[in-house]
This record gives structure tokens, sequence and C-alpha cells, in this order.
């Protein structure tokens, strides 16, 4: 990298030299327009690394305004010519052509396209495209012309970023500071709120910690999971992370619990590849500590006030309102009477907004168990008071549930819920489900 890295440096020294970058000329979205179309059409590499890397340092110099601006010029001018779109379908119609096929490839494709891979040359051009992508998507609600740049984004963000180009490494207390920080900065689950925590975390031989990185942003990590080592299925994140516990040695695991799994990069969202990333430290572990039988999630359920909160409204009858109005009474969790008719109530409410409740769409209501059942993974279990945390109560009143990831079922269940939309469940959630229905 170092060499390569040299060799780039020298070629934008070269084209800097050869452009004149007209002096005093300051970072406008009028300039930086001028300049997307002068790299457009610029034919050497020397000078096409040099305006890449003009156009990008210009547009970090913009305010938020400036950057709008830009947008709204790479949405007004960079799409494909309707009428050349029309006659190169007729054509491919007509002849059904290899060459009538790429010449309609060639012109429907946007000149965005090209404009943000000449832009990928410059030095850190990847890791500064990310950024501006995510830029664009605090945009989009206001401005939702930009969708045409964001699809042009995700179509080339998701070719960039194949899980073929990633590399996962291993975070243990010996990375380098500058990525540990990271980790700490970008974890969205759990919060690490010390460097003594994140030791707690990564530093244990019953802890593990794994990230995937791109080549051309080595020291981002793009999305890392955490993992424990423990003999039993667990049902409670306080217990897992206590500092007091009793650690184990690895030989002595019977399980790898995925308790926190972060995406580090809004640029990136909408590019999935943590599925992959579970999927390849379940396979590495279970080759490196073969006495492992379970590989599980400890996970939240974020989605779950939000849902009871509209049933309750749709009928103040249902099970729903009377869990509300218990958990909306004062210290209900230091009334144990008050607190065991609660979870009696709750769990199977749980059970049933996994197993029937859906989306407009067809898709379950929870963006988490979208994810792991996406993934070929089976609700196994639901935990009452598994997350006490501020944030747990807020989002499911405590609620935590487990994912099975069972290598050898994970394509079958991945094709039940891609096909047909099947939740594959265990039978304990099945019959709580069931309950609820009555």
């Amino acid at each position: 990298m170092p060499t390569f890295n040299d060799l780039l440096a020298t070629v934008l020294e070269r084209g800097t030299r050869l452009i004149d970058w007209r002096g005093s000329e300051r970072a406008t979205p009028e300039a930086l327009a001028r300049h997307c179309a002068d790299l457009l059409s610029s034919k050497g590499e020397a000078t096409g690394v040099a305006l890449a890397a003009r156009i990008l340092e210009g547009y970090d110099g913009l305010d938020p305004a400036g950057r709008r601006a830009f947008f709204q010029s790479l949405a007004a001018e960079y799409d494909p010519d309707p009428e050349a779109v029309t006659a190169a379908a007729e054509r491919y119609a007509a002849e059904r052509s290899s060459a009538a096929l790429a010449s309609l490839a060639a012109v429907t494709e946007t000149r965005r396209h090209e404009l943000f891979r000449r832009l990928n040359l410059a030095p850190d051009g990847t890791g500064r495209l990310v950024s501006m992508r995510a830029d664009l998507l605090t945009m989009l609600r206001d401005d939702p012309e930009f969708a045409r740049i964001d699809a042009d984004f995700r179509h080339l963000l998701g070719s960039w970023f194949n899980r073929g180009f990633l590399v996962m490494r291993p975070i243990d207390w010996n990375t380098p500071a500058a990525i540990l920080e990271k980790i700490i900065a970008y974890e969205a689950v759990h919060e690490i709120d010390s460097w003594d925590e994140l030791r707690r975390r990564v530093g244990p031989e019953d802890r593990r910690c794994f990230a995937f990185f791109h080549p051309s942003m080595p020291n981002e990590p793009l999305v890392f999971v955490e993992v424990a080592l423990t003999r039993a299925v667990p049902g409670s994140i306080q217990a897992l992370l206590a500092s007091e516990r009793q650690q184990i040695a690895p030989r002595d695991a019977t399980t790898a619990v995925f308790y926190s799994i972060s995406n580090c990069q809004t640029g990136l969202k909408g590019v999935s590849f943590g599925a992959f990333l579970i999927k390849q430290v379940a396979e590495d572990l279970a080759h490196a500590l073969p006495k492992l039988e379970n590989f599980v999630t400890l996970s939240p359920v974020p989605g779950l006030s939000r849902w009871l909160a509209d049933e309750a409204k749709r009928d103040p009858d249902l099970p729903a309102a009377r869990v509300l109005a218990l958990i909306n009474a004062n210290h209900w969790r230091d009334d144990p009477k008050r607190a065991t008719e609660l979870e009696a109530l709750l769990l199977p409410l749980v059970a049933r907004y996994f197993v029937d409740a859906r989306r407009g769409d067809g898709q379950p209501p929870d963006q988490v168990a979208r994810f792991h059942l996406g993934n070929g993974a089976q609700l196994l279990d639901i935990h009452w008071m598994g997350d006490t945390s501020e944030k747990g109560l807020a989002q499911s009143f405590g609620t935590m549930v487990n994912y099975l990831y069972d290598l050898d079922k994970i394509e079958e269940n991945h094709e039940a819920y891609a096909a047909e939309g099947k939740v594959t469940a265990s039978r304990k959630v099945r019959n709580l489900a069931a309950a609820a229905r009555k």
C-alpha cells in the first residue's frame, strides 16, 4: 500500500502542474460543476487524478447550502438522453443483437456513474465518496429528486464493497488505538462508555470482536460484531457484560453469542455485509473451537414499544392496552406482583409481534428481526428484562431475544423467508404466539 500511495501522490503532483487552477478561484458549486465537466472530458490519467482531488477537496470546503446546490447540479445535468435511450431500445427490440444490447446498456447508464468512478481515483476517493453519500442521505426527504443520485451511489458502492473485496480482521486490545477509538464511537447497540469497558469486551480470552475493512479504507471499520463465549445461551445483557462476571476458558465454551453488531459508515446504508460477517465469524469459530454447539445472538427488539402502542390504539380492549397501563403505572419494577402479571401478558404479545405482525410490504416490523431472519436465523427464545438499560426499557420494555444460527439450516431458513416470508421460530415461541391469538 505505501508503494501504491507514493505512486498515486506522484501522479497527483504531475497532474496538478498540468492544470490551470485559475489561481484564486474559491470552491463554489458552480466551480465544482465546471470541474466535473472537465473531469468527464479529460483524457489524461494524471490530469484526471488531479481534477478528482480538486473536486473532492472543494466539496469538503462547501457549507450545507453549497453541498445541496452541488447535488442539484448532479441531479439536473447527468441523466441519460431520453431520445438516445428510446432509439437504442427500439434497435435492440428489432435486432436482439449483442451490439444493440451493448449500445442500450451504454446509453442508459447515467454520466454520474462515470463521474463517481473518476472521482474514486483521487487519494482516499472511496472514503470521501462514502462521506458524500452520507451527506446526500440527510437531504433526501426534502429533495426527493436526489434519489436518482442515490441510486447511482448504491449501484457503485454495492460493487466496490462486494464481499470479495472485504477483509475480516480481529479486534483486540493490541489493535491500534485509532481503530479502537472508532469501535467505541461506532458501537450502536450497547454503549461503550470508557476504555475500561472496551477492554472488558475485547481483552479477555472468552471475548472476541471482528470487523470488516475495505482495502481503500484500511483504518475505517465498516461493520463489527462483538462475541461472547459462554457455557449456555444467555438471556440478559447485564449478566453477559457484568464487570464481575467469571471468565471461562475458550475450550470450555459451548455457545458463541453475537451480542452486538454495528454498521459504522452511514454512507454505506443499504449496502449489506453484516450477514457475511456473522456467517464467516461463526464458521471460523466452529473451526477453531470444535466444542461450540450453538451460535446465537442476544438481540434488542427496537420496534416493540411502538407496535404495542399502535395495537392499544387500535383496540383498547386488547391485551396490549393492559400491558401499557401496567408499564405506565409508577414503580412497576419494584412491585413483584405487578411485574409478574406484566411478564405473563407481554411475552405472548412479543411472540405474536414476531410471528404474525407484518408491515405493508409483508415484512416483519422489527428491523433487527428482518436482518437476522433474512440471513437464515431462527427465532429461538424471548427474555423478560433482558436489557434493563434506559434504552432497552424505552424500546422494548427490557425484552431481548435470541436468534439461532444453525449452520446446517441457514440456507433453508433463508430461502423460506425470502420466498414465502416465513418466520422460522422455535416451538416455544410459536406456542407463545398461539396463546396471544386466543
